[in-house]
């Protein structure tokens, strides 16, 4: 059968500009399946770009699929009808079964000779069965698209669906009502030059679109064949059909004005070639939502009054990005610049009034956010710490005053905690740092209640650093309330200062033994107290800061700032295990392998995270070498004895009762190196201490084989035990090597 070029094009009012990307992927991608399914499609898989073209703009959905059949190819079918003791009787002819079984697949024989010669048998496991094989003709492709369509529209993963009614004239008159994410007007299905003629949402498909509400060419866009479809529609439509064109489009004009202005883009990292910038951008969320604004970008610059910029410039940036769509632009030093960037839809000879409308539009949003400021800067934080008593956090667990009050404390047992580990500069500044978090946690929160953070919350923290320093606080303290919500996502940074570090932990382990402590733990995908988050932003602290304090700890510390607060669910063992999973997948996501991960988790002297990759380092080298899988294996052995005793096993040895040469060897040894092992083992030198254990391994092999442990002399047996015991204690510091065992 003939393949060609197949094109679909659905002519809609403007969709929803943060769900047209999905929209167009989706649309094109299970249209391309289901024509697949029915076997009309001839290349498989699919090169993107090349063999399948997905079209998304505000006004439509469309898709170009490359070498699509007009008829299926016949295939042969094998059906299995029934077993042969139901369909053939003992005379060896048709029962009643089978001749109804065959009639209703459409094969009417005049005798019953006829029949048996369309059938065959075959074993079907156990027993024989009767088969019948038939050739079923390809599927069209005006009903294999007018299915694929249909089903396509079914599995659309449309945000909110709009029901309306159709035009008089539709194939469907009267009150007949369609729902779909938005009307649709139009319907293009060109199989090369030839319309298919199927019916989707009371539209026949035809070859006629419609393009650029004010600046198309012609009115309406004739596509002469599938493969014209993009040209004509750029030269005759005005429109950039294409999701990705037209994003590549805008992204390189929006960095073209940039750099004339000698400026960049607030949402371009700094630092990155032209190609990296471009790829970036191409994936920017305001990006694709601009893209999924206009059908023809066009570039402008405006600008505004430089007195707005004493404004903090995260203010004067999130309400030009979230209420007016705008591209801010910064200046050389990273300071935001007056001028700004619009996309505009419309391309006028004359651009002043598309740019003077735009100022004029701005001007109030950022007057809003001056008269912000400045109210707010009229009452200090402190002045707002009491009104947090009439803020409710939780029913369960109160007002955030009282939730202020607690991460106080936690964070003050935190920095106490750490200057009793001896670690600087906790022990030499213990009651400053005290001071420090213990004001920031206090005031963490008040700018909630501020005019500025209630009009954008995202600014929550950064307005709070803004205040604070405005009210004369010290930097470190300014800097940790801004600080304290981070990290508020994977990869996010961490806190600024040692200050910083306490109230995030504080501010987030108060969260999660809070919601532990009522039950409201996360389930499935549902996490609406975002307490994974908290829980690999408390873990990332720990272990990427090396701070001597132990989840343990710290949750023993946080459980005592609840005294006066019931939690009836709250289970210590599952939110370390909680935790324990947030660790673990931290490190995996870093590259370490699971095994190794496991190791030195279950180190039994592991009280805290803060030498965990030098750990981890460590048992990656002891793992290359040559010795260490017998020694894992041996330590699994060891560790399988010692757990079958039934009897406490104490790391003692007596050299008087060895018997074997093996005993004196292994235990000879064993003092020698692992003196050396402990040394290097208390000056934090993992790596070595693991590499030292490794001269045992003949020692360890020669005991395994020469020495029964289990022997029938009591004194003798628990000497052994003792030898092992002692021999597992000094093998296991770093890590649990039995874990490593393969």
């Amino acid at each position: 059968m003939s393949a060609q070029n197949l094109l679909v094009e659905l002519l809609v009012e403007e969709l929803p500009p943060k769900a047209l990307k999905k929209l167009g992927d989706a649309f094109a991608n299970d249209l391309w399946m289901a024509l697949t399914s029915y076997n009309l499609t001839t290349i498989n898989p699919v090169k993107y770009g090349e063999d399948l073209l997905a079209f998304a703009s505000p006004r439509r959905l469309g898709v170009w699929i490359k070498a699509v059949k007009s008829q299926a190819d016949d295939k042969d079918v094998l059906q299995k009808l029934m077993p042969v003791s139901v369909g053939i009787d003992a005379q060896g002819n048709p029962t009643p079964a089978l001749v109804k079984k065959m009639q209703s697949l459409g094969v009417v024989c005049e005798s019953a000779s006829d029949l048996l010669n369309l059938i065959h048998r075959a074993v079907d496991g156990k027993a024989e069965a009767l088969f019948y094989s038939s050739t079923v003709k390809g599927e069209s492709l005006q009903h294999g698209l007018q299915k694929a369509i249909e089903e396509t529209l079914q599995k659309l993963p449309i945000p909110k669906v709009m029901q309306y009614q159709l035009h008089q004239d539709c194939d469907m008159p009267g009150w007949s009502t369609v729902s779909f994410v938005r009307p649709a007007h139009g319907l293009i299905a060109l199989h090369a030059d030839q319309v298919v003629p199927v019916t989707v949402l009371g539209l026949k498909a035809g070859q006629i679109t419609s393009g650029h509400r004010f600046e198309a060419a012609v009115s309406p866009v004739h596509i002469s064949h599938a493969d014209a479809y993009t040209q004509t529609m750029e030269k005759d439509g005005a429109v950039i059909p294409g999701f990705e064109d037209r994003s590549r489009v805008m992204v390189k004009a929006l960095r073209e004005e940039a750099k004339k202005l000698g400026t960049r883009l607030e949402v371009e990292q700094a630092g990155l070639t032209d190609e990296q910038a471009e790829a970036e951008l191409m994936s920017n969320e305001l990006v694709q939502e601009v893209t999924s604004l206009v059908e023809r970008p066009t570039v402008m610059v405006c600008q505004f009054e430089e007195a707005f910029l004493q404004v903090p410039q995260e203010c004067l940036i999130l309400t030009m990005k979230a209420n007016q769509k705008y591209f801010p632009l910064l200046a050389g030093d990273g300071q935001l610049s007056n001028r700004f960037l619009i996309v505009s839809n419309i391309n006028p000879e004359d651009p002043s009034a598309v740019i003077t409308g735009n100022e004029r539009v701005v001007r109030p949003r950022l007057s809003d956010a001056q008269f912000f400021f400045d109210q707010d800067r009229k009452k200090t934080l402190e002045s707002r710490v009491a009104r947090l008593d009439k803020v409710v956090y939780h029913n369960q667990l109160g007002t955030q005053g009282e939730r202020m009050i607690r991460v106080c404390n936690i964070a003050q047992d935190i920095v106490t905690a750490l200057a009793a580990s001896g670690a600087e500069p906790w022990i030499s500044q213990e009651t400053q740092l005290i001071q420090s978090v213990v004001l920031a946690a206090r005031l963490a929160k008040t700018d909630l209640l501020t005019d500025m953070v209630g009009e954008f919350p995202e600014l929550q923290g950064i307005m709070g650093q803004y205040y604070a320093l405005h009210d004369g606080h010290d930097t470190l303290v300014a800097q940790a309330i801004a600080d304290h919500y981070q990290p508020r996502f994977a990869g996010d940074d961490l806190p600024r200062s040692n200050v910083g570090w306490v109230v995030a932990m504080a501010d987030k382990i108060e969260t999660l033994v809070g919601m532990f402590g009522i039950g409201n733990l996360p389930t499935g995908d549902k996490d609406p107290f975002a307490l994974r988050r908290h829980a690999l932003g408390v873990t990332r602290i720990l272990v990427d800061k090396e701070l001597p304090i132990g989840i343990k700890s710290l949750i023993d510390h946080t459980q005592a700032a609840f005294a006066h607060k019931a939690l009836p669910s709250f289970d210590k063992t599952k939110l370390e295990l909680f935790f324990q999973e947030r660790l673990t997948g931290l490190l995996e996501a870093q590259g370490y392998p699971q095994s190794h991960i496991t190791a030195v988790l279950e180190a039994p002297d592991l009280k805290d995270w803060c030498q965990l990759r030098q750990r981890l380092q460590a048992v990656a080298g002891f793992s290359s070498l040559p010795e260490s899988q017998s020694l894992a294996s041996a330590n699994k052995r060891i560790s399988n004895i010692l757990k079958k005793t039934q009897e406490p096993v104490d790391a003692v040895v007596n050299p008087s009762l060895f018997i074997e040469p093996a005993e004196h060897v292994l235990h000879t040894q064993l003092e020698s190196i692992s003196a050396k092992a402990l040394s290097l083992y208390m000056k934090q030198d993992y790596t070595g201490s693991l590499l030292a254990l490794a001269g045992l391994r003949q020692s360890v092999d020669d005991f395994f084989t020469d020495v029964m442990v289990n022997t029938e002399d009591i004194a003798i047996k628990k000497n052994r035990l003792g030898l092992l015991k002692l021999l597992h204690t000094h093998m296991n510091r770093v890590a649990d090597l039995s874990r490593l065992a393969q």
